[in-house]
């Protein structure tokens, strides 16, 4: 972890969530541009044409469904710590374990420390950015909207196809994943964006028709004119 640190000082990053309105973006505009892909991005590869930057997941039950496609990808991985209990075979050099936790929310600036989850690995891309130096931060692909309905972080079972992300075999029939806890998400959020005010930084929400409220909006279109 030390050699990323302060690795990016002054750049911009696209943090690209997992929405349904990722099939309403331009991808390919991104190529050339320092991005984070999280969870099961890699279904959209071809919609993008390029690979991100950088890879990160935190949720167990993904990680646990999905190692050997995450295992494949050719980018430098961060996984939570407690996803190592699933690996058969020693990680190979471009996996890198963070230090996630539950409890105790925080904004950490330093990633070799722990960092809280906020019920979104969105969260902790914002954290591992800020460690990172990068001074600006363009969220697109979080939605922030669910369809599907039920008590926050409860596990389920999907039934079908996935309507709540960009793909429809996302966490298709059969997957189990954990309902959005959007409450937890959005105080994690307005943590975030006082941080990166607070260095000098800022996070932009450049999602197509995005339902988060808690940072400056800016017109996806624009950002490369």
């Amino acid at each position: 972890m030390n050699s990323y640190h302060q690795r990016h000082k002054g750049e911009r990053c696209f943090i690209i969530g997992n929405g349904p309105s990722l099939k309403d973006t331009d991808l390919s505009k991104l190529e050339g541009e320092i991005t984070f892909g999280m969870n099961r991005i890699y279904l959209a590869f071809d919609q993008m044409g390029f690979v991100p930057t950088y890879y990160l997941s935190i949720n167990d039950l993904v990680i646990e469904q999905c190692l050997s496609d995450i295992l494949a990808l050719p980018m430098p991985k961060f996984l939570s710590w407690r996803s190592h209990r699933f690996f058969t075979l020693p990680p190979d050099d471009r996996t890198i374990f963070l230090h996630t936790t539950y409890t105790g929310p925080k904004f950490a600036t330093d990633a070799r420390g722990r960092l809280w989850e906020g019920a979104t690995v969105t969260y902790v891309a914002l954290q591992l950015a800020f460690f990172m130096g990068f001074d600006q931060v363009i969220l697109i692909g979080v939605d922030h909207n669910f369809s599907t309905q039920g008590k926050p972080n409860s596990t389920v079972v999907s039934q079908g196809e996935d309507k709540d992300h960009f793909h429809a075999n996302y966490f298709g029939k059969g997957f189990r994943w954990q309902l959005p806890d959007l409450e937890t998400s959005e105080r994690a959020y307005r943590m975030a964006n006082e941080a990166y005010k607070r260095a000098g930084r800022e996070i932009l929400d450049a999602t197509i028709g995005g339902k988060l409220q808690v940072f400056p909006k800016i017109d996806y279109t624009k950002i490369f004119a």
